[in-house]
């Protein structure tokens, strides 16, 4: 039995990069277009990505979850937890886009405060998930109605996004979280989509971390 589901794993790069940003805005310079650039570029990779599992989940996983056993009251107070992220990821999203066209120093502190209140809605809304959910998905990873569901989600990005995804979730991934990615998604299709398709990331957005 897998220790981590791909769910956790997915849930450890969203965690990493909203330390990122705020670390980085903590540290960007007023009038510093150049990395406010640079950070732009990575918000529009997470905004994406953030979009896209939560989207998935609602269309995807819920529909299968309660189809497995899941009760409708979780359900119900993981979409609240969904709809108050969503307004936090709008603020920071318009927040962001404000830094990138012109970062003044107000810009750059309300950029901020904002991911700190993304951030807040999210880590609550994770560990929620997780705590909930996640020994029910071990327990019935061998589930049909669990795989299907699981295939179903990996269809959600299709080569290059695909490659930029698996670059992603791994960038600063732990050894568990690594290993239970190889356990859930087959090796060669974690290095033909990583190292064919993920280039873009590596060019454009890993460097912004570094």
């Amino acid at each position: 039995m897998a220790e981590m589901s791909m769910n956790r794993v997915i849930h450890g790069a969203f965690r990493r990069d909203l330390n990122r940003f705020d670390s980085a805005l903590a540290t960007l310079a007023a009038g510093d277009s150049r990395r406010a650039g640079q950070l732009g570029v990575a918000w529009d990779n997470f905004y994406k990505q953030l979009t896209v599992h939560h989207h998935s989940e609602h269309r995807i996983a819920w529909p299968a979850l309660r189809k497995a056993g899941v009760s409708e009251e979780l359900i119900t107070q993981l979409d609240a937890e969904h709809d108050k992220m969503a307004k936090a990821l709008d603020a920071a999203n318009e927040a962001m886009r404000t830094v990138r066209r012109t970062p003044t120093a107000e810009d750059i502190k309300n950029a901020r405060e904002a991911i700190g209140a993304l951030r807040t809605a999210a880590v609550e809304h994770l560990d929620h998930e997780e705590a909930e959910l996640e020994p029910f998905l071990l327990e019935n990873e061998n589930n049909p109605i669990i795989k299907s569901m699981g295939r179903e989600m990996g269809r959600e990005f299709k080569p290059p996004e695909a490659g930029v995804f698996f670059a992603w979730v791994q960038d600063g991934a732990t050894s568990d979280e690594n290993d239970a990615l190889r356990r859930t998604v087959p090796g060669p299709v974690i290095m033909i989509m990583g190292r064919v398709f993920g280039g873009k990331y590596r060019r454009t957005i890993a460097p912004v971390w570094r």
